[in-house]
């Protein structure tokens, strides 16, 4: 059982974040968010899978190559256009960890994702959660909102952050990593000020019989964008997000019945 600190909200609210008001007693609409699938010609089926019909998905990640390449990618290109037609949000990848790139490389990753693949956002990945980082991340979200009218901001910590980050962004990735951390986490008190859709969890090494238990605690949590895998990190070594997991078409059903809501 997850120790919480906070009680779960049970507020309504619409999807996307800033939409027009829901239906009293209505709940948020618990999808899946994609974090980036291998390359399509690594990973074919699970592309294909994306675009099914009645699939629950809030949004898919692209990552060309750690960003969105030297060059439009064809097989991307592919990939993002069916994903559009299919009227699913595709996000650009950033890589944001301290240090790592400046601001004028984002952005410039941030208008070759929108030039050549026409995303509708961006996941900012490896987002710092101090305050100290605040003021930087609100510069480039910022700068990215004013690159599309309707840019979706996914700021990817992949814990919580100092609670002011959810004053930038669409969405938070509060949670990020493997089962054995998620089935004991906890949501501090202030997430309960802001709706679910507000927040995502992507959790990896999800064995078949725990998959109720942890749809369960993203509920508990406030969390509406979820998604959960089989596959593991082995240790860091390997990307769990790389490959659907064994189960997808069970925790299809299970989502978008609205299992565990």
């Amino acid at each position: 059982m997850p120790y919480l600190t906070r009680r779960p909200s049970h507020r309504c609210a619409t999807w996307p974040p800033g939409g027009a008001g829901g239906t009293p007693g209505t709940r948020p609409r618990t999808a899946l968010g994609i974090p980036g699938y291998a390359h399509p010609l690594l990973a074919p089926a699970e592309w294909t899978a994306l675009t099914r019909p009645g699939t629950p998905l809030h949004w898919v990640v692209l990552d060309v190559a750690d960003g969105p390449g030297t060059r439009p990618d064809p097989h991307c290109l592919e990939a993002a256009g069916r994903l559009r037609n299919a009227g699913i949000r595709v996000l650009g990848h950033l890589a944001v960890p301290s240090g790592a790139r400046t601001f004028a490389e984002l952005i410039s990753d941030a208008h070759r994702y929108l030039e050549w693949y026409r995303v509708d956002g961006f996941l900012l990945d490896g987002c710092p959660t101090g305050r100290a980082a605040l003021p930087e991340i609100r510069r480039t979200t910022a700068a990215l909102r004013t690159l599309s009218d309707q840019t979706h901001i996914v700021l990817g910590h992949g814990t919580h952050p100092d609670r002011s980050y959810a004053e930038i962004a669409d969405q938070l990735v509060t949670f990020s990593g493997p089962w054995s951390a998620y089935r004991w986490s906890q949501a501090p008190e202030w997430t309960a000020e802001h709706p679910p859709e507000r927040f995502c969890h992507f959790v990896h090494g999800v064995p078949r019989p725990h998959l109720e238990a942890a749809l369960r605690i993203a509920r508990w949590q406030g969390a509406a964008t979820i998604y959960l895998t089989d596959r593991t990190d082995h240790g860091g070594r390997v990307d769990p997000w790389a490959s659907m997991p064994g189960y997808w078409d069970e925790i299809v059903s299970r989502v978008g019945t609205g299992v565990s809501e």
